[in-house]
């Protein structure tokens, strides 16, 4: 079920995993994953404020790796 086709997808047909600055509100790593998953971005936002409430360090740290790790999702044209 993915409606959302107008971003890059790889070679095989598949989406990938990577940064989404079209729906990003820091960094884009929220709705990257949330692309990834097909759900909604809000809903993995607020997920990763919750757990940020408890493991703050390992949340900041995890999410700053994933914003220097991941590729950049660009939109087709």
């Amino acid at each position: 079920m993915k409606a959302k086709m107008d971003y890059e997808v790889d070679e095989d047909g598949r989406d990938y995993l990577a940064l989404d600055y079209a729906r990003r509100w820091i960094g884009g790593v929220c709705a990257g994953f949330a692309g990834y998953f097909d759900i909604e971005p809000a809903l993995v936002r607020v997920g990763t404020v919750v757990t940020g409430l408890f493991f703050p360090k390992i949340v900041i740290a995890a999410y700053l790796i994933a914003w220097l790790v991941l590729d950049r999702r660009k939109p087709r044209p």
